[in-house]
Formats: structure tokens, sequence, C-alpha cells
């Protein structure tokens, strides 16, 4: 939850306006006293206001100035969305500020190294950076010096409020993700910025085929899958199609690690539920697939992502929570392959690497 809630009286909906008054005169302080109420107002206005305040509150994000409190006011919008307002009304604004401040973080990272010596290490990103010997280093004048530091340490602030819209609107993901999903990972491979969840979310599949090869029994599905966080999950909910299903031999998941992964109400708070491996996930040319790891990772052959399934080389066992609390996932068996499909994927794929495996 991006806020904690407070229980007092509120007129979120008259800050809004005051706010989007002073934003629309360009009255500097009169913005400042009124996105204060605003932080303070949604904190502690009721669900009905906060719906109606969402959107009009990420609308409010462009207007605002790269080197303003941007983040801060997405994640009163994120807020909002998580107390119920239309995560696809407020998803534009907040989304593009995520786009627009991982690009800017990117540049900045380019501009450091490229006036550095090759011993110097990017910054941790903490506004200390943000010094009068900063353009120079990023051969900019002040404001866009100031601006492209802002992004490099605030990025992180924007996940949440990201997160918000991402896990409950599949129109959404649909919409924005891939599009800033590349400009993430890149951001990411910099290692200075914690942005897995957001990459995660980036990364989710909806709605999308999977052939599903089990070489111990020479069996190929066909299996739809949608709003998986992570292959722990997917895992999950392979065995329970295909084991529970009486597909393919083996223990299927218990019917609570099956609830875990798919009720569309989160569980309130961390379980002790334990969820089994049932198989040895495996790439078309036998490289694992693991678990920690996401459905994406999956890759494509001939326009279908490949998965085999093997015998687990070893017993392997984790909590059953989902890794995105408000997105439910689905895997629903769309058909089973006949024996000549099956033969002909099978045909694609490679012996399971063994290389390192317990014995």
């Amino acid at each position: 939850m991006i806020f904690k809630r407070k229980r007092k009286a509120s007129s979120l909906t008259a800050t809004v306006s005051e706010l989007e008054e002073a934003v629309a005169a360009r009255d500097g302080d009169r913005t400042t006293r009124a996105f204060t109420a605003v932080i303070d107002g949604v904190r502690s206005a009721s669900d009905a206001e906060r719906v109606v305040a969402g959107p009009r509150l990420a609308a409010l994000l462009p207007a605002f100035p790269p080197t303003g409190p941007r983040p801060m006011l997405a994640m009163a919008a994120g807020f909002c969305v998580e107390r119920g307002a239309d995560p696809v009304a407020c998803a534009e604004p907040i989304l593009g500020g995520v786009h627009r401040d991982l690009l800017d973080a990117l540049e900045f990272a380019r501009r450091w190294t490229a006036t550095g010596t090759a011993e110097d290490e990017l910054p941790e990103p903490d506004e200390k950076i943000i010094d009068d010997a900063l353009p120079a280093r990023l051969d900019a004048d002040a404001y866009e010096a100031t601006r492209l530091a802002l992004a490099w340490c605030s990025v992180e602030e924007w996940q949440p409020p990201a997160l918000a819209v991402l896990c409950r609107s599949t129109e959404v993901r649909r919409r924005h993700a891939a599009a800033i999903l590349p400009t993430c990972r890149d951001l990411a491979a910099l290692e200075r910025h914690d942005l897995k969840c957001l990459a995660y979310a980036l990364a989710v599949l909806d709605d999308e085929p999977l052939v599903v090869l089990h070489r111990p029994t020479g069996t190929g599905f066909e299996v739809r899958i949608g709003g998986i966080g992570d292959n722990f999950q997917l895992h999950t909910l392979l065995a329970h199609v295909l084991v529970g299903g009486g597909h393919v031999p083996g223990t299927g998941p218990s019917a609570e690690s099956v609830r875990l992964a798919t009720d569309p109400e989160p569980a309130p708070g961390r379980t002790q539920t334990i969820a089994s491996g049932a198989f040895e996930l495996l790439a078309p040319d036998g490289e694992q697939i693991w678990n920690e790891g996401l459905p994406d990772d999956i890759p494509v052959v001939e326009g279908r992502r490949l998965l085999v399934l093997d015998e687990p080389a070893y017993r392997r066992s984790w909590n059953a929570d989902r890794f995105f609390p408000h997105l439910p996932g689905t895997a629903e068996l769309a058909r089973v392959l006949t024996a000549q499909e099956t033969r002909a994927w099978f045909a694609r794929t490679s012996p399971g690497n063994t290389a390192g495996r317990p014995s």
C-alpha cells in the first residue's frame, strides 16, 4: 500500500480543484500549498472521494515540471487506484512519467560515464550528487542537469503507482508495458536501482498460448496463461492443469496453493502455505527455466512459446503466495496436441541440460 490510511474528515474534491486551478494559473506558491493539502487529503479521504480524485490527480502529472514532486503526485494517484479509482483512466499519465524518468535516468548514466574517467562508477541514487559541478559533469545547463539527476535519484519512487495500475488492468498492460519494458531492463542492468517489481509487472503475459511438452510421457499440450507474476506461480498452475487434470502422472498442488495463485482476492498478508515442484522446467535447447524467473523467459519457437517439462532433478518447495498479490494468474488447457503435432514440437527441442544438477 502506497499510503497508510488515516481517519479524519476531509474534502479531497475541493483540494484537488484548488490544485488544478493553481497549476492552471502557474502560481508556484499556491500550487505548493495546494499540493501539500492534496497529499494530506488523499490520506484522510473516503474511498468514494479517492475514486473520483485518482484520474484528476493523474491528469495533472504532465503539467508538473520534471524538477517538481511528480513521483509524489503519482503516488497519490496510485493510492487512489489501490482504493478503487479506475486504473485505465490513471495509467497513461502515470506510466508516461515512469517512461520519461527511466529514459532520463539512462541519459544521466550515459553523460556521467562519458565525461568521467575509466575508474569512475555510476553514483548511488542520492540527491547529494546535485551540486555546482554537476552541469559541467553532464555537459548540460543547470536545469537539464538537475532534471536528469532527479530522474536518476527518484526513478524507484515511480514503482508503487506503476504497479497500482499495471496489476489491476489487463488493458493497461497491453497498451503500455511493451514500450516501457526494454528501458526498464536497460536501467536495471546498470545495477544502481532495484526495479525488479516494475520489470516483472511490465513483462506479465496475458492470454498467451504456451506449447508444453512433457518429456517423460511424450505428450504435448497447448495451455493459455495470463496474469502470472513469476515461474513459481506458473509451475503451480501447470501442475494443477496437467497433473491435477489427469493428463500426466505426479502429485498435484494443494487446493490452497492453487487458490493463492488464482483467487481474484489477494491473501490478507503472507501465508504459510507451501507448494512443491512437480517438474523440471526447460527451454527447448535444454537450458533451465528457473522458478525465480518469468514466463516471458520461455523462448518463442515458430510463433509459440515452447516449454519442456521433465522429471524434477530434486525436490523443490516454496511459499505459495503469488509475487503480485493483486494480480491473479490463469492457466487453462486449450487442447491436447495430437501425436503428430507433439512429435513435430519435440523435434525442435534438445535433451535436458543435466550439467550441474545434483545426482
